[in-house]
């Protein structure tokens, strides 16, 4: 029976130890999962700013009439590219639609504005971009919306599928 006791004042005595470190151990806890999350935070900042920079790059490479350059912001050859409820045909299947439909005239390629951008990181490649842009010329001005999967490949973001939503006038 002494032996009993002995180890029931032991484990209270390591039961009121334990209590006395939780807080210690929470706290530390916090703070290494606080710091954990500030550079997560400022890499997720930091790749949306990447991103946000392609369509940056894609609308004044259109502006210009560069549709190459524009298509330098798409995966390729594999992008899936869905519009007018139709897929077009991989990266260069949406090069030559570009250039058939748009190009030549600057009054008929328009003044591409890429707006509202919202960005949603998926994984450290992975993210899920939804924009709204404006197409604008005097002549069947376009707006709308794109949703967009972006990945980083090769170091850099690039548009893995692109689902364009117009609206109609």
């Amino acid at each position: 029976m002494a032996a009993a006791t002995a180890l029931d004042a032991t484990a209270r005595r390591g039961d009121v130890r334990s209590m006395r470190t939780q807080p210690t151990r929470s706290a530390f806890l916090g703070l290494l999962l606080a710091g954990l999350a500030v550079p997560a935070f400022a890499d997720e900042a930091a790749e949306e700013a990447a991103i946000r920079k392609v369509i940056a790059d894609m609308e004044a490479a259109w502006n210009r009439g560069d549709f190459e350059g524009y298509m330098q912001g798409f995966l390729n050859p594999g992008v899936v590219f869905v519009s007018k409820g139709r897929f077009q045909d991989g990266w260069q299947g949406t090069l030559d639609h570009y250039i058939r439909d748009y190009g030549g005239d600057p009054a008929r390629r328009g003044r591409l504005h890429f707006f509202d951008i919202r960005i949603e990181m998926l994984a450290p490649d992975a993210a899920q971009l939804v924009s709204r842009y404006e197409l604008i010329r005097d002549k069947d001005p376009q707006h709308g919306i794109n949703t967009r999967l972006m990945r980083k490949v090769g170091g850099r973001w690039v548009i893995a599928l692109n689902h364009v939503s117009a609206q109609e006038p």
